[in-house]
């Protein structure tokens, strides 16, 4: 934090009589900077977006009286200005404190960095100085989206799924598949919630800290390079089916045996390595033969389950079969939407290359049909579910402190979700709301290992000269 001129008499707060500004009732939250590491693990609620924070590099965000952005400042410095009454708390996650006797002050050029991935974006807020000619890159703040791409399409695959039934089942239903066009730009849901939920932590950041650069690194993987390192000329041309038949290409592949029994002499069926059922793609190299007894011993479950008790067959075809390429294909579809969403921000994008839209469905029968549906109440007793509190159960046997996500019942009793797991049967009557729902699950990972830190995020211009920020 920059230094500031003295402060002004701590007035009166600006909130009405009788409340609190963090809380609705009028009991002050205690020891709030030194529990920030109440949830440590990476537990995700289900259908929520989870962002993981590192422990090591917070810094506590600040705001004026106005709610504008300042600097941010250490840890320690903020317990002061709680402890001495000139701040409050604005938010728990990210943490962020809000002065009461200031408004306005000086700011220094502040950066956020991405790095967006198919099921990982990290991002840092990072201070920078230049001394000698040389840039310094202080660290802020770093924290990681986990994306639920993979979960939106299986709702999707699902949607479709009971609506070709419906469709199937009536002979004079119109045809729909021929006169729908997407608009340029077009995304599918589960790839533009990765682009929607980074622009909006961009702009949450922004609302919290004076950001006055961007930086993405617009990565594109060369897939077939993946597949073939010595790939070069008009080979990248002829795909791996160049004269073949997928049938012919399989039986060649696997010398017309079965991949699991080697038997021979019989009808092959073609069977996926990596069931379909369990994300597994219809990639030639995702596909083998097999006789019909192994195909349906086989069924759904994994390979390495199948063959567990045979490790040299299961290893040969693993060696045969590739990685699969949905993630890299997904980091491709969405970087040049994510680039143009971070310029409509107005801000200066910097780029480099290098290797929460949350969509509330309703549950459906074998029909296809809604079976149910949300309730009116959505708030229970002042808490709602998603909403952040702190529970002092005094008596029985859960008895002690627990402070996470809440899910609410209309009984009044509630599930907490904290750091150690889900704690069940606790009464509305013992809890405290910390901070109301945003549709986010948060917790604070701590890096324990040494050179952690540097390895957890890779970001664009963040190698040379890049210490921790100091308060």
């Amino acid at each position: 934090m920059l230094p500031q001129s003295r402060a002004l008499e701590v007035p009166d707060a600006d909130n009405r009589e009788g409340q609190d500004e963090t809380v609705r009732d009028n009991t002050p939250v205690r020891n709030i900077p030194e529990g920030r590491c109440f949830a440590r693990s990476a537990l995700r609620p289900q259908g929520q977006c989870n962002v993981r924070f590192d422990g090591g590099f917070v810094q506590v965000f600040v705001l004026d009286k106005k709610k504008k952005p300042l600097m941010p400042c250490h840890p320690a410095r903020a317990r002061e200005l709680l402890r001495e009454g000139r701040a409050v708390v604005h938010r728990i996650a990210p943490f962020t404190i809000r002065l009461k006797d200031r408004i306005g002050g000086e700011t220094q050029p502040i950066r956020v960095k991405l790095d967006p991935g198919s099921k990982t974006t990290g991002l840092a807020v990072v201070r920078e100085e230049e001394t000698d000619g040389e840039k310094t890159a202080h660290v802020l703040f770093q924290a990681e989206i986990h994306h639920r791409g993979s979960a939106i399409k299986k709702r999707l695959d699902q949607r479709r799924a009971f609506r070709r039934r419906r469709r199937s089942q009536l002979r004079y239903r119109t045809p729909r598949f021929d006169n729908r066009t997407r608009p340029d730009g077009w995304l599918p849901p589960s790839l533009r919630h990765r682009v929607d939920t980074t622009l909006a932590w961009v702009e949450r950041l922004r609302r919290l800290v004076p950001v006055s650069e961007l930086s993405q690194e617009l990565v594109r993987f060369d897939m077939q390079k993946i597949e073939n390192p010595e790939i070069s000329g008009v080979e990248y041309q002829q795909g791996t089916l160049a004269g073949y038949e997928v049938r012919e290409y399989l039986l060649e592949k696997w010398g017309w045996t079965c991949a699991y029994c080697g038997a021979s002499d019989m009808p092959l069926e073609i069977d996926h390595i990596h069931p379909r059922s369990l994300g597994g793609s219809d990639r030639v190299s995702n596909l083998t033969l097999a006789c019909r007894s192994c195909n349906l011993k086989k069924g759904n479950r994994p390979v390495g389950e199948f063959l567990a008790k045979t490790p040299e067959r299961l290893s040969t075809i693993l060696a045969r079969a590739k990685a699969p390429l949905k993630d890299a294909a997904a980091v491709n579809a969405t970087r040049w939407a994510l680039f143009q969403a971070l310029k409509a921000t107005g801000l200066p994008v910097e780029t480099a290359s290098g290797g929460r839209t949350k969509y509330n469905r309703t549950r459906l029968d074998s029909f296809g049909f809604p079976r149910g549906f949300l309730t009116r109440t959505k708030a229970h007793f002042g808490f709602q579910t998603g909403d952040r509190v702190m529970a002092i159960v005094t008596k029985g046997k859960k008895t002690g402190t627990y402070a996470g996500r809440v899910a609410v019942r209309s009984s009044g009793s509630f599930n907490i979700q904290t750091g150690s797991g889900v704690v069940q049967g606790i009464s509305y009557k013992d809890c405290r709301l910390l901070q109301r729902a945003d549709g986010y699950g948060y917790s604070i990972h701590p890096i324990t290992e040494k050179g952690g830190a540097g390895e957890g995020l890779s970001l664009p211009g963040m190698n040379a000269g890049l210490s921790r920020a100091r308060g």
